[in-house]
């Protein structure tokens, strides 16, 4: 089973048992965090998928994560240089992201 679900504006296709960067969530780890903004749900029974798609979201639908760690990714240089005008900027850009794992699809 996978489902696709919103957060922060973005979207995330995820299974049990992935690992998924969200946008910084402030919580602690080993805890849970429930979402029910989900999009859809592909089942797969018996080799047929199924399909189900909300309008937006799915009523009664949930992922259930847990919280592994905090973090901070790569830096991100942004380096602008205007020829001949003897102008140039650099600044850089770190994401600060929770991580988690998919414990269950609920429908």
């Amino acid at each position: 089973m996978q489902a696709v679900f919103k957060n922060g504006g973005k979207q995330y296709k995820v299974k049990v048992g992935d690992i998924v960067l969200l946008d910084k969530l402030s919580l602690e780890p080993k805890s849970k965090l429930e979402i029910k903004e989900i999009l859809a749900i592909l089942h797969t029974n018996d080799g047929a998928e199924t399909l189900e798609i909300g309008t937006p979201f799915l009523q009664g639908a949930s992922v259930v994560l847990e919280v592994i760690n905090e973090g901070r990714g790569r830096k991100v240089i942004t380096f602008k240089k205007r020829r001949r005008k003897d102008s140039k900027t650099k600044r850089g850009f770190r994401r600060d992201f929770t991580r988690v794992r998919v414990l269950e699809i609920n429908k």
